[in-house]
C-alpha cells in the first residue's frame, strides 16, 4: 500500500464521543469542558462547551483534508475548561492515527496524562475513520 511514514490524499473523520473522570479545575463548581482537536497547529477546530460536568458527552463530528504524502499521523487534543473569565487547561493528548490509513478505523479512549505522568486528568473517547480520496 503505501509506506509508514505518509498517508493517501482522502478525508479523515474524527468523532469527539465523550470524556470521563475530567479533573476538576475549579474550586467550587464542576468543569464546563470543551475539546481543541488539531492536526496541524494551523487548522484547529474544536467542540461545544458542555456545562457542569467531568462526563461530558459530545457525539461532534470533524473533518480533516489529508493530503496525498501527508506525515501528520497523530492527532493532537486539548481539553480545556471554559470559566467566566478565561480558561483552564484540564489537560491534553496525543492520539496515533496511522493505522486509519490502512483501513483499520480507530474506537479508543485516550489519557489525559497529568504532570510526570503519575495519574490521568481524565480520558476522551474518540472514533476516527478515514476516507481515501
Amino acid at each position: 500500500m503505501f509506506g509508514s511514514h505518509s498517508a493517501p490524499q482522502g478525508t479523515l473523520t474524527v468523532t469527539v464521543i465523550e470524556a470521563r473522570n475530567l479533573h476538576k479545575e475549579d474550586l467550587a463548581g464542576h468543569n464546563d469542558p470543551y475539546v481543541e482537536l488539531w492536526l496541524d497547529e494551523e487548522y484547529k477546530q474544536r467542540t461545544s462547551t458542555i456545562k457542569d460536568t467531568e462526563n461530558p458527552v459530545f457525539n461532534e463530528t470533524f473533518t480533516f483534508n489529508i493530503a496525498e504524502g501527508s506525515s501528520d499521523h497523530k492527532i493532537h487534543f486539548k481539553v480545556i475548561d471554559k470559566d467566566t473569565v478565561g480558561t483552564d487547561k484540564i489537560g491534553e493528548g496525543k492520539l496515533e492515527i496511522s493505522e486509519v490509513f490502512k483501513g483499520q478505523p480507530i474506537d479508543t479512549w485516550s489519557k489525559l496524562p497529568a504532570k510526570l505522568g503519575l495519574s490521568s486528568h481524565g480520558e476522551v473517547h474518540f472514533s476516527v475513520q478515514f476516507s481515501p480520496a
